[in-house]
This record gives C-alpha cells, sequence and structure tokens, in this order.
C-alpha cells in the first residue's frame, strides 16, 4: 500500500519532533505549513520557526502564509495534491483548508480530550492536580478542538511533574500517535467516537492575570501552580520588601506542611532557606528569579539579597 501525500502544519519545538519521527519513518510529506518569520531578540532579527528550520534542513516544500483564507496560498495548498493534513501545535484552519484533502485533517491535542480543549493543556492539567493526561488525535471541524476522536495515548503525571518534563513526555507519546493515527486512515478500518459535551475542565490562554499567585489558596494548589507554569512562563507573585515591592517569578519549590501562626504570605528567610507562611503550612522556594536579577537557587539568591523581617507575599 503506498503512502499517503501528506501535509505537515506546525510550528514550534513539540510540532518539530513529530515532523522529525514522520520524516525519520518515510512518511511522505509533500509539504509543510508553518507561521511566517517573527522578529525575536535585542536585534529584532527574523527567527525562523522550529519547524521551519527542520523543514528546509530536510529539503521539504515550506509555506507561510500570513492569510489562510488568501487565494494564492490556498492555490498553493491544492497544488500539493495533499491526500491528508496532519495539524500541530498551529492556528485554526478555515474549512477551506481543513476539508481540501480526500481523507480529512486531523489535529493533535496534548489531552485526554474533552478535557483541556485551549491553548495551554499541559499546564493547566498540572495546574488543576490532575494525576492523568495523555494526547488525543481527532478530525478537525468548524470549532476548537471538538471533532470526532481517532486515538488517544494516556499518561500519569508523577508527583514533582512541571510542564517543562510533562511536555517533553508528551511530544514523544504525540509523535508515535500521529504516526499510528496516519497508519489507521490509511488502512481504512477507521472507527471514530464523537466527543462528548465538557464544560469544566479547559484550558485557556496563559497572561500574568492567571499566573499570579494567590498566597490565600491551599499548599497543595499552590504547590500546583508553579510546577504547572515551570519554566515557562513561570508564576509569579510580588513582594514586599522594606518599601519597595519588587515582582518575583518562582519555579522550584517543595511542601512543607506544618502547623504554624504567621500570616499567610509572611516571607521567612534564614542564611540558606526561603519559605512562604500559607493556610496550611510552608512553601519552600528553592529557585526564584527577581525582576533584575538572574534566576538563581535560593542559598545563592541570600548570600547577596537581604529579606526585611517584616518581608511578605503579596
Amino acid at each position: 500500500m503506498k503512502n499517503l501525500r501528506i501535509v505537515f502544519m506546525g510550528t514550534p519545538d513539540f510540532a518539530a519532533t513529530i515532523l522529525k519521527h514522520l520524516v525519520l519513518n518515510k512518511y511522505t510529506i509533500v509539504g509543510v505549513i508553518t507561521a511566517p518569520d517573527k522578529p525575536a531578540g535585542r536585534g529584532r532579527k527574523l527567527s525562523e520557526s522550529a519547524v521551519k528550520k527542520y523543514a528546509i534542513s530536510n529539503n521539504l516544500t515550506v509555506l507561510q502564509p500570513t492569510n489562510l483564507k488568501s487565494e494564492s496560498f490556498l492555490n498553493d495548498l491544492e497544488s500539493l495534491k495533499a491526500e491528508l493534513q496532519v495539524v500541530v501545535a498551529f492556528r485554526m484552519l478555515p474549512k477551506a483548508v481543513w476539508q481540501m484533502p480526500k481523507c480529512g485533517t486531523f489535529n493533535l491535542h496534548a489531552s485526554l480530550l474533552p478535557a483541556y480543549r485551549g491553548a495551554a493543556p499541559i499546564h493547566w492539567a498540572i495546574i488543576n492536580g490532575e494525576k492523568i493526561t495523555g494526547v488525543t488525535t481527532f478530525f478537525i471541524d468548524e470549532k476548537i478542538d471538538t471533532g470526532e476522536i481517532i486515538l488517544q495515548k494516556e499518561i500519569e503525571i508523577e508527583d514533582k511533574e512541571t510542564v517543562g518534563t510533562l511536555h517533553d513526555k508528551l511530544m514523544y507519546i504525540g509523535a508515535e500517535l500521529v504516526a499510528k493515527t496516519i497508519d489507521v486512515i490509511k488502512k481504512g478500518n477507521l472507527k471514530t467516537k464523537k466527543q462528548p459535551y465538557l464544560e469544566e475542565k479547559i484550558a485557556p490562554k496563559l497572561y500574568p492575570e492567571n499566573t499570579k499567585i494567590d498566597w490565600n489558596t491551599s499548599l497543595e494548589s499552590i504547590y500546583n501552580k508553579i510546577r504547572g507554569l515551570n519554566p515557562f512562563p513561570a508564576a509569579w507573585t510580588t513582594i514586599q520588601n522594606g518599601d519597595k515591592p519588587v515582582n518575583a517569578k518562582i519555579y522550584k519549590v517543595h511542601k512543607s506542611i506544618l502547623e504554624h501562626n504567621y500570616k499567610i504570605g509572611k516571607l521567612i528567610s534564614t542564611k540558606n532557606e526561603l519559605k512562604v507562611a500559607v493556610a496550611d503550612g510552608f512553601l519552600v522556594i528553592d529557585e526564584i528569579k527577581i525582576a533584575g536579577k538572574k534566576k538563581l537557587e535560593t542559598k545563592s539568591l541570600l548570600n547577596g539579597f537581604h529579606f526585611s523581617e517584616n518581608a511578605s507575599m503579596l
């Protein structure tokens, strides 16, 4: 049975790893669609996406449309004569694009749909204290992440998991699931299932408003939030240290479940330790980045940074 002609759509490292898996396993990639180059860094030089860099290094045809509905892009896409389109971490597609190939267009999503539809499923699964997540392939339809499910693969979320470690695990599991999905579609023995309605578990974009730490919540929920945002974009807080409040990003922490009489948010520092009093114990900070300074392990920070006796988290 001959290989399907595949167009791959994606932008970040997550997608590039999956494209690489398909190329190394001899799937027929007839074109790659990725985001336009963007200015980045201090010099504002144009930066290519991870997917583009990999595609070019393997002599694949690359299209970088600014408008997915433009006639010129649709003509270029049609000229590739794809039988199937695979989408990983791209953007919402117009109907004219996703309905083009005869075998359809499927997406890989980093959750067990219908849970955690949206932009940041890996982050929110950890933030919400989930014990299991996974990856899902599904056919794209008019709405976001609602199409019929093709395949799913579960994975446990470990107690000390961060979004960084889970991202990489799901990336490699996702690569295998995408390849398996292509094989199932090629063989023609496809059985999809409709997604049930699920409203409460969503994965919205991350903003400063929803990544700030609320010190009045439980020790467990604060711990989950910090590891669910480590290393990117990182949970943040404001420290009242003397007269000047300063913002800080918190990366690595551990829990200390002890009774105390401190006010919630009280920051307690010694020569080697920095911890915050919360309702049911202390959150011990192991790695932190104070605005204007490098990200440091707490011991290194305390060598040269002084916290006042009345310092607290706001």
